[in-house]
């Protein structure tokens, strides 16, 4: 009788000859891996000796420690991770940096940012202005339906501030603020303008004349009239006709023999009930540029002169004309 071995049931898992597991080297000793064995069936032709079991070819264990696979794949996975390692990295560094100097920019002044900084242009630095305060139950000049245009405060706070680094002008104080009308037509060069307008204040009735000055550092000298009238058809009328026209003043201011009509002003700086003329000096003038306008807001008249060696800036004149215009508005 033939005896014949039973194959062995090989029950464990197929090797994953995909992985990319690299395996450790491990101080300890390993157990070998058990070394399964397979039953040969004899040849059909030449049957096996009685008795006799033939072993089945020794199946050589895989050596613990070899990796199945060269590393060449886990190299390249390992490579492709420490890249996205390093852009992910250098992405969330942008991100701060970009955040922190947007941040930093917002935090600074216009004129400290590079490419955006402008210039000074020349504008004096007034103080802060203010309305005076009206008596009490009186409403603004041009408060209300019908806008009377009657200045209820005092025509002496009306006046602008000199700006800031400015030497007053002692002559245009007058006496406790008001001027005389002599004083106010000392500034018309010829004596029969003089004599012109000095009739012109005395028919419409001006009531009163309050002036300040100033000189700044760079020369400018700046001198502001306010004349006040009983009504505001007076003050309009004086102005419109007779005083100021379109195309230049009516008479002469001194240093200023003729005039034309200033085109430069910002069209954006109009105030309401407010009438401007303004006026530079026709070229060729004298040692200085004089720059005036006449302003006509309600029941005052206001005339603003300036006048510099060599040519007056536009700027600083624009800047106190419009100034006033407001403190009149």
């Amino acid at each position: 009788m033939t005896e014949q071995t039973t194959p062995v049931d090989d029950t464990r898992p197929a090797e994953d000859t995909t992985s990319a597991f690299v395996p450790q080297p491990r101080s300890e000793p390993l157990t070998p891996a058990t070394t399964e064995t397979a039953t040969t069936e004899p040849a059909a032709t030449e049957p096996a000796a009685p008795g006799f079991v033939v072993p089945p070819p020794p199946v050589a264990p895989p050596l613990v420690g070899e990796p199945q696979e060269p590393p060449v794949k886990v190299k390249k996975d390992r490579r492709v991770l420490r890249a996205v390692l390093r852009w992910t990295a250098a992405t969330v560094v942008f991100a701060a940096v970009g955040a922190s100097a947007a941040y930093g920019i917002t935090r600074m002044e216009r004129t400290d940012v590079p490419g955006l900084a402008t210039e000074a242009d020349g504008r004096w630095d007034y103080p802060a202005i203010t309305k005076p305060p009206l008596p009490s139950g009186s409403p603004g000049p041009f408060a209300g339906a019908d806008k009377s245009g009657v200045h209820s405060a005092d025509l002496r706070a009306l006046l602008l501030p000199a700006p800031k680094g400015a030497k007053a002008d002692a002559s245009l104080r007058g006496d406790d603020g008001w001027l005389s009308s002599k004083a106010f037509l000392s500034q018309y060069a010829e004596k029969v303008d003089r004599e012109t307008v000095g009739q012109m204040l005395t028919d419409y009735a001006v009531r009163h004349i309050a002036a300040r000055g100033w000189t700044t550092p760079d020369g400018t000298r700046t001198r502001i009239y306010l004349l006040q009238f009983d009504t505001a058809a007076v003050a309009e009328e004086l102005a419109s006709t007779k005083l100021a026209n379109y195309g230049g003043a009516q008479y002469a201011l001194t240093g200023a023999a003729t005039t034309e009509r200033d085109e430069h002003f910002p069209a954006a700086s109009e105030i309401d009930d407010i009438t401007r003329f303004a006026y530079t000096e026709s070229k060729p003038y004298g040692p200085e540029q004089v720059r005036e306008a006449y302003l006509s807001a309600g029941d005052t008249i206001a005339l603003v002169v300036q006048s510099h060696k060599g040519t007056a800036p536009a700027v600083p004149f624009q800047q106190t004309v419009v100034l006033q215009s407001q403190l009149l508005d």
